[in-house]
């Protein structure tokens, strides 16, 4: 039998649109456009109606030239995520220094990578032996799915750019969240984008009452989700102060600045009397063990003489001695007999914080400025740290866009902490890309979520993911303001990770194979 996504000899716009889209002159820059509009989909543009729309426009320029579907998937997904993901090259170029002949192609070696996914979901779709309407609102939301949960995994991981946080926190689809993590808003959001496409393109009335309906129906189920509480607060309050020391990356290692650097910090905690401060990610540019107890003292007197509870993002030896970690440490914390208790960050950068590969990738660092490139993991069952009258479960930077990940700590934690430092990625939108990430975990845990940066974005945000309020990037300031502490359960959370998901997807996959393959 024909796989009938390929039978496009009746264009549902007629012969003369289609003759006009099927011109590789119209095709090709049509596609290039709606694959550069993406980014506008995110944090800071936050046009979430715009991704189902681009998708649309994918689709139907599919069905004009059927037989270049997976290029084309493959050059506007490469494309997209070029645009989306463009601020790696800062990283590597204005910022670590690799020479721009270097930095370029290892720029673009990331999107090269990520494009596969959406290729192979439509090389996949090419498979199903159904009408293109039935390939387009059932098959492809649950591939692109699945292709998604595996490239959060594959390599270490990477969920940045998962199309379901193009609808955070404002669309009616971020109700989700809470439901079944990033990855069931991620379904609902090409859904929608097939649904919208299949208005125009499917042949049929009742298929186009269907998608019409259906378009509606999760919408505005989305809508009612976002209004449910799962979770409650449980009667506790704090203030919060959270340290925004802008310190230029350049300058954040040299030795000769350390004493400015431990001085501006200083300043900030004196100038709050909140009942928790949390500096950012690596604040302190030193190993805890090698600063002089004296040293660390001033900052815990300090916090202390305020009545507030210190947390520090702060590099630190393994107990062992041999590796060192990227860790936070409660500095007001009473010592135990393995010291001050500390949360260490478990999901590591690979390129960043740690080499893969070293002996064919170790030359590149000798071109790069970039210390502390061979940290351990902190461990993946750690506890949330007590800081005044909350329980705080950290993550620190890249971590923030793993959602399974934080589940465990979550369920310990009546508030959540991100501490980072994006003065890597300069003035561009990796920090607001990475703010969106936080209320999307603030939405699926139903807590507040507390962002303490180096440069940006820091801020407070609520239990339904809206920001509560923020600094301006790039100032050296402390934000300050209230939370409330919360307890229990999202449906996410009781799920405990994306893996039902996953399975009901894939097991929906293969019911609809096994039948097209054997109906007659």
């Amino acid at each position: 039998m024909t796989n009938k996504l390929d039978m496009s000899a009746q264009h549902p716009f007629g012969m003369k649109y289609y003759t006009v889209l099927a011109r590789a002159w119209v095709y090709w820059p049509l596609l290039l456009l709606s694959a550069a509009l993406v980014p506008f989909a995110f944090a800071p543009y936050y046009h979430y109606w715009l991704l189902p729309v681009l998708l649309a426009v994918l689709l139907i320029l599919q069905t004009a030239r059927p037989q270049w579907r997976v290029r084309s998937a493959y050059l506007w997904a490469l494309t997209a995520y070029t645009a989306l993901l463009y601020w790696i090259d800062i990283a590597l170029h204005d910022i670590a220094g690799l020479p721009q002949f270097l930095a370029w192609p290892l720029t673009m070696l990331l999107p090269a990578y990520l494009a596969i996914y959406p290729a192979l979901v439509f090389w996949l779709l090419g498979k199903f032996r159904f009408s293109s309407t039935t390939c387009h609102t059932v098959v492809l939301p649950l591939l692109w799915t699945l292709a998604e949960f595996v490239r959060e995994r594959a390599l270490t991981g990477f969920g940045w750019g998962s199309w379901g946080y193009s609808q955070i926190a404002n669309s009616a689809l971020a109700g989700f969240a809470p439901v079944g993590g990033i990855f069931l808003v991620t379904l609902v959001t090409v859904a929608s984008g097939a649904w919208l496409a299949e208005l125009l393109l499917a042949k049929k009335r009742k298929a186009k009452i269907g998608c019409g309906v259906s378009l509606i129906s999760v919408w505005l189920l989305g809508a009612v989700l976002l209004q449910c509480n799962f979770t409650q607060a449980d009667g506790t309050h704090a203030t919060v102060a959270l340290a925004q020391g802008n310190i230029p990356q350049s300058l954040k290692w040299d030795e000769r600045l350390l004493q400015p650097t431990l001085q501006r910090y200083l300043d900030q905690i004196a100038s709050t009397r909140a009942s928790i401060v949390i500096l950012p990610e690596t604040a302190i540019p030193v190993m805890r063990q090698d600063m002089a107890p004296e040293q660390l003292d001033i900052f815990a007197h300090l916090a202390r003489k305020h009545g507030s509870a210190l947390a520090v993002g702060i590099p630190q030896y393994t107990a062992d001695g041999t590796g060192y970690q990227n860790a936070v440490v409660n500095f007001t914390a009473t010592p135990s007999k393995t010291g001050l208790p500390y949360y260490a960050k478990d999901h590591l950068v690979p390129f960043g914080e740690y080499i893969p590969l070293p002996l064919l990738l170790d030359w590149l660092y000798r071109w790069m400025d970039m210390p502390l490139t061979g940290f351990s993991k902190g461990g993946s069952a750690q506890a949330p740290l007590q800081l005044a009258n909350q329980r705080v479960a950290f993550n620190i930077c890249y971590e923030d866009g793993f959602g399974d990940e934080l589940i465990a700590a979550a369920k310990q934690a009546s508030l959540l902490a991100n501490v980072s430092n994006m003065a890597w990625y300069g003035h561009s939108h990796a920090m607001q890309q990475h703010l969106q990430q936080s209320q999307a975990r603030a939405l699926e845990t139903g807590r507040y979520i507390v962002r303490a940066t180096n440069t940006g974005m820091t801020a407070i945000i609520n239990p339904k993911g809206q920001i509560v309020t923020q600094l301006k990037p790039d100032t050296a300031a402390v934000l300050e303001g209230e939370i409330s502490g919360y307890r229990g359960n999202t449906p996410y959370m009781w799920l405990g990770s994306s893996w039902p998901l996953a399975f009901i997807s894939l097991f929906l996959l293969l019911i609809i194979g096994v039948y097209g393959r054997y109906r007659p």
